[in-house]
């Protein structure tokens, strides 16, 4: 693995934020500056602070930085839900964005548990370091059906 954009949770989070965008296009007008900018900014955050997480020097920060990530995966879905409730997405539409949140939140919450084990006792002190292992870890599991 060379970077943060190698990573399926990176990958998976930035298709979350593709979806959001092309599903708020169609929120009413008057929504413009309310929820449709709340949703994309908070869609966004995911894969930026998963990227910069991994661009950091120390571990500690960058396990801060993928729970600030996780807060904003929450907060997507509080969105999505509220723009249903408000009938601006189709329960289709609901269904897709609510699969790609769970495993978008099944990739990160293992991402971070992978780290935090980690950075007890382990000789690697940057997340680079630690982006070899993570990847050598995730290719010898079996594949998940």
């Amino acid at each position: 693995m060379e970077s943060y954009s190698d990573l399926e949770v990176w990958k998976q989070a930035k298709d979350l934020v593709r979806q959001i965008y092309e599903r708020s296009k169609a929120f009413p007008k008057e929504e413009q500056f309310g929820l449709t900018n709340q949703l994309r900014r908070a869609a966004v955050s995911i894969p930026f602070n998963i990227a910069e997480g991994c661009g950091r020097n120390h571990v500690k920060d960058s396990i801060q930085l993928f729970y600030i990530a996780r807060g904003s995966l929450y907060e997507v879905e509080t969105q999505v839900l509220i723009a249903y409730d408000l009938k601006y997405v189709s329960a289709g539409d609901l269904d897709n964005a609510m699969v790609r949140i769970k495993s978008c939140k099944r990739l990160l919450s293992d991402f971070i548990n992978y780290f935090q084990e980690q950075s007890t006792g382990h000789s690697a002190t940057t997340v680079n370091e630690q982006l070899v292992d993570y990847n050598a870890g995730i290719e010898s599991l079996p594949p998940k059906n």
